[in-house]
């Protein structure tokens, strides 16, 4: 038996909010966001986001910035060149192919530029409001280490989480499990889970 609900109550307990909580359920921010903070400090994505928004605050204003300018508001984002052209036509193809509006399913949103499962998933569930695991970095070590999981990839642990985590907490996965990974690396990472009974 999974102690789904043990890890979930203590994540809440120790939860600190994450930068892309700001954005509140505006799909154009989030998706924007999540894509501009792939390898980027939060720091460095939440000012950012504030100069690419104050400029673009929507996709067809986005759609209609000067690549140079573009650069510019993003930079020093990681990977800032070709994010600058990836978010360029991906507010193009918004325009043309969506009519304006960011998609509201996976298979659509992986069609634009530089969207994979999670920046689908993280959208679809924090805009949305549908259910959808979006797996990173820390909700792959984590579920690995307490033992629900045992993958190798990313795209392995959301398949994985899919067949034994009850839909009710698809929603509450990424937002706490990178609070938490945020929060504790590493060694304190373990102390934190075995403190709390989570592990042995």
């Amino acid at each position: 038996m999974k102690n789904f609900a043990r890890v979930f109550t203590t994540f809440k307990k120790n939860y600190k909010p994450i930068p892309l909580e700001i954005f509140g359920k505006d799909p154009y921010k989030i998706l924007i966001s999540v894509l501009l903070s792939s390898r980027t400090l939060d720091t460095t994505t939440h000012k950012a986001t504030e100069r690419l928004f104050a400029k673009a605050p929507n996709a067809k204003t986005l759609s209609e910035l000067d690549i140079k300018i573009l650069r510019k508001l993003i930079y020093p984002v990681g990977f800032y060149n070709t994010k600058a052209r990836q978010l360029k036509k991906l507010a193009e193809m918004i325009i043309s192919e969506f009519g304006g509006q960011i998609p509201e399913t996976r298979e659509n949103l992986i069609k634009l530029p530089g969207v994979g499962r999670k920046t689908a998933n993280l959208v679809l569930n924090r805009a949305f409001g549908k259910p959808a695991i979006a797996v990173d970095t820390h909700v792959h070590a984590i579920t690995n280490i307490l033992g629900w999981v045992k993958t190798k990839t990313p795209e392995q642990t959301e398949k994985a989480l899919e067949s034994i985590l009850p839909k009710k907490y698809w929603s509450k996965v990424n937002r706490l499990f990178v609070s938490i990974g945020q929060q504790y690396r590493g060694k304190k990472l373990t102390k934190f889970l075995e403190k709390n009974h989570l592990i042995h």
